[in-house]
């Protein structure tokens, strides 16, 4: 079922004289902070859009007239989907072959433009986002991200508002000590990308090694489809040597800076098809993660700038 929603006539898809009927009108405004809702939860776009599917259907058979709050029932709604998904999805990564990376998004200006919004769909962010436990990331992100009340996070998770202030503050202490200790502006991220397309475009390793930090940590996601370090390579020298050794297939490729997650990010192509995206997070202007997802399955979200809502 993954794909884009499918609004099915009949459904709540429309009236009579073809305008929208409220059910669609409504489930139409909020589909952008759905997605982005899910997708913050899952770090995957396919299962993202599958649960906004379920949504859907479980929205099209909704009473109205008992729904106060359209906005935040639909965020419930979502909300209970992708817990379920989040199990399957868990299941799934017990067995993957390699690190296990978000699957990276194209995305439209105005995502880099809210700086909170970008910071928190980075790869970094939801590379710390996925250390929490599937009920703890629900309530950081419906907390943090999309500024809920307590009272409706409870109604979304099936937790009293207690427990959910339990879990809010024990996510917040998780994520602010692992993740990065500030906010990095795009432009610091595209001057450290250029450096790194320079390397690539030159053949130098100094180049790499000037703009890595010490602890740098590289990870590569192949699936187990495409090739890819299987384990995390940490450290500058070791980092640049894996890099050093792929630099004539990198620049084969043409690297092009675009937005990814709401940064800038290089998009890699080999006969014109995406071949891999590199993704980096940089502190003090040094690349301190470097991201390398080339596993087909997730790189179908590129032709297209995905729009994200908060």
């Amino acid at each position: 079922m993954t794909g884009a929603v499918r609004i099915e006539p009949g459904r709540g898809g429309g009236t009579g004289d073809h305008r929208p009927d409220p059910a669609t009108e409504a489930f139409v405004a909020h589909r952008r902070l759905l997605f982005t809702v899910a997708y913050e939860m899952l770090g995957s776009a396919a299962d993202a859009e599958d649960v906004l599917q379920e949504t859907w259907l479980r929205w099209a058979h909704c009473d109205l007239d008992a729904v106060r709050d359209r906005r935040a029932y639909l965020i419930r709604i979502t909300t209970r989907q992708a817990l379920d998904r989040a199990r399957a999805l868990g299941r799934r990564k017990e067995s993957y072959v390699g690190p296990w990376l978000p699957e990276p998004l194209l995305t439209t200006p105005d995502v880099a433009e809210d700086v909170e919004l970008a910071d928190s769909v980075s790869m970094a962010m939801l590379l710390v986002l996925e250390t929490l436990a599937p009920i703890e990331r629900a309530v950081f992100v419906l907390r943090e991200v999309f500024d809920l009340g307590y009272d409706e996070i409870a109604t979304a998770v099936d937790k009293s508002p207690s427990a959910v202030r339990q879990l809010a503050y024990r996510a917040r202490t998780h994520v602010a000590a692992r993740r990065p200790r500030k906010i990095v502006s795009a432009a610091e991220t595209r001057s450290a990308l250029e450096a790194f397309q320079r390397a690539i475009e030159t053949g130098e390793l100094q180049r790499l090694l000037d703009i890595l930090a010490p602890d740098v940590v590289f990870l590569g996601d192949g699936g187990g489809v495409a090739r890819a370090a299987l384990e995390p390579i940490v450290g500058a020298a070791a980092v640049a040597e894996l890099l050093a050794a792929g630099l004539g297939n990198l620049a084969a490729r043409s690297p092009q800076l675009a937005d990814v997650n709401g940064y800038p990010a290089l998009i890699l192509r080999l006969a014109g098809e995406i071949d891999t995206v590199v993704a980096v997070h940089v502190e003090d202007g040094l690349v301190t993660g470097l991201y390398s997802v080339r596993n087909p399955r997730k790189l179908s979200r590129l032709e297209r700038a995905t729009t994200m809502r908060r």
